[in-house]
């Protein structure tokens, strides 16, 4: 299984968008700031996951990060949060 997933940061008010196979692995070393994560992340260790999608395969778990990050939209992002969990 892969997970598209959103982070939220409470100290910058602000949300971040993956994908990864191994969601509790990836929570901390976004808030550890492990080598691998990005500049991004590395501005605040208080990242919670707040949504996230399952997806089967690995390409439709980045096509659909891709489609989030396209909509440049906190709104959208917030509905989705809003929405809860989707099981693609």
């Amino acid at each position: 299984m892969f997970y598209v997933y959103i982070l939220y940061s409470p100290s910058l008010d602000k949300f971040y968008i993956g994908h990864t196979k191994n969601l509790e692995d990836t929570l901390k070393r976004h808030n550890t700031h492990r080598s691998g994560f990005r500049k991004f992340t590395k501005r605040a260790s208080d990242w919670k996951l707040v949504y996230f999608e399952i997806f089967k395969d690995k390409i439709k778990a980045i096509k659909r990060e891709k489609e989030i990050k396209r909509k440049k939209s906190r709104s959208y992002i917030e509905k989705l949060i809003s929405d809860k969990i989707m099981i693609k």
